[in-house]
């Protein structure tokens, strides 16, 4: 069987600018596809190109191993950052609006239920909060019954209680099958949520694979996080690698024990002492560095 969808080297160029250069991937049927990147990195553009909103300069996008037709956008879901929609609506009315441009859309009690709108299903869309809003835009990209869906920035501006909430709702999308396309600045959230990630940055993918994977392979051993104060007496002599951020000492160590007998030896006091393991933040600074991108 063809991955749903197979991404070939696809480039886009604009005035002075190759915005994706030489992009290719694919991805099998059932899972949860995420692209990363910081700021300018090409994702959006990439995805875009994909959905057909702009056409790429070079490359080649297939569908179920043939080149999109009017079947790909008929089984594909978007859920955009900004959706623009009738004032005035409710939200199962925005949803019926929604539903009658297609044949066979979804039934309208289950997007409902699906994405939790019930307890506000019957009030205006424009007044609802940050994450009502964005359960009623997912069940707008799930109108369709599509089989692939794109996710843009789906909990920007969410507390962690609706981030949460949003995630466990895709989490049951994905398990009833449906393919997701994930792009997201939180780390956290495609360590969740997300079978597969590809980090891009400058316009070219730079990293390709499991969460876990990518964390084996683009991190060593866990950070050792002190106030320096704790460490101030014994800091010029300690064999470790040490470096000062402010108030804070963080030691990289490979072996954990090794460098918890250092410290106890030097009577470093430890009672403030964190230690963080390397999770999928961690590599995306390493592969694309700490500097701030406007």
């Amino acid at each position: 069987m063809p991955p749903i969808l197979e991404v070939r080297h696809l480039r886009k160029r604009y005035a002075g600018l190759m915005a994706v250069d030489d992009v290719s991937f694919s991805i099998p049927a059932g899972i949860c596809f995420g692209l990363l990147g910081p700021n300018g990195a090409g994702k959006t553009t990439t995805l875009e190109v994909i959905e057909g909103i702009i056409q790429p300069t070079a490359g080649e996008i297939l569908y179920k191993g043939r080149s999109r037709n009017s079947r790909f956008k008929d089984e594909i879901g978007i859920q955009f950052q900004h959706t623009a929609l009738l004032a005035m609506l409710t939200v199962e009315e925005a949803l019926n609006v929604f539903r009658a441009l297609y044949q066979a859309p979804e039934n309208l009690e289950y997007l409902v239920d699906q994405c939790q709108l019930g307890e506000f299903r019957h009030r205006r869309h424009e007044n609802i909060s940050g994450g009502q809003r964005q359960r009623f835009l997912l069940a707008l990209a799930l109108v369709n019954r599509p089989q692939l869906l794109f996710l843009d920035e789906p909990s920007t501006g969410l507390d962690p209680q609706a981030r949460h909430n949003l995630w466990n709702i895709v989490k049951t999308i994905r398990a009833a099958g449906k393919t997701i396309i994930l792009t997201t600045h939180y780390m956290e959230e495609a360590q969740q949520l997300c079978d597969t990630v590809a980090i891009m940055d400058h316009g070219r993918i730079i990293a390709q694979g499991a969460p876990e994977e990518l964390i084996r392979t683009h991190c060593e051993g866990v950070t050792v996080v002190l106030p320096r104060g704790s460490i101030d007496h014994a800091q010029g002599a300690l064999g470790l690698p040490v470096s000062v951020d402010g108030d804070t000492v963080r030691i990289q160590s490979a072996n954990i024990d090794d460098c918890l007998r250092e410290l106890m030896a030097w009577k470093v006091d430890l009672s403030e002492m964190t230690v963080q393991s390397p999770n999928l933040e961690h590599v995306f600074l390493n592969l694309t560095g700490r500097q701030l991108r406007e």
